[in-house]
């Protein structure tokens, strides 16, 4: 993903949470890139979207209904039509049994939700700031994760 690009970044966002969504979505009209966000509430939905949105870039809530994220990232992952998609989990978990559970996976980065709207942008800044279409980014464990702190 190119932020120069005059393309907009087609972004996916698996998330069931009403108020996680308004942040993420409030966070990413601040930034200086064109976005167009879709929302998938549920880990079946995303599946539906994955293929109707063709994403740039997937965020992916891991604590979700019907499919959770873990399920999803491994059925993601396993389809290799999806090789080329970044899968950003975005989650309020933070335990050490999830991060190595993704990572394992085939995650490109674990983003833990902030609790404000400027650590958010400073996450999504950094995440979309990697030029996801020229190197498909997988960092060493000691910066998988991106923590708002």
């Amino acid at each position: 993903m190119n932020v120069s690009n005059q393309y907009p970044t087609q972004v996916l966002l698996a998330e069931d949470d009403d108020e996680d969504y308004l942040i993420f979505s409030l966070a990413i009209e601040e930034l200086s890139f064109k976005v167009v966000l879709t929302r998938a509430e549920n880990g079946d939905i995303l599946f539906k979207l994955l293929d109707e949105k063709n994403p740039d870039i997937v965020f992916l809530d891991l604590l979700m209904p019907c499919k959770d994220g873990r399920q999803c990232l491994r059925e993601i992952r396993a389809n290799r039509k999806y090789d080329a998609i970044p899968i950003i989990v975005y989650s309020s978990l933070s335990d050490l049994q999830n991060v190595e559970f993704t990572y394992r996976e085939g995650a490109n980065l674990y983003a833990i939700k902030p609790h404000t709207l400027l650590e958010l942008k400073t996450i999504l800044e950094k995440i979309f700031s990697i030029d996801w279409k020229k190197v498909m980014y997988f960092p060493p464990r000691s910066g998988f994760v991106l923590n708002p702190q």
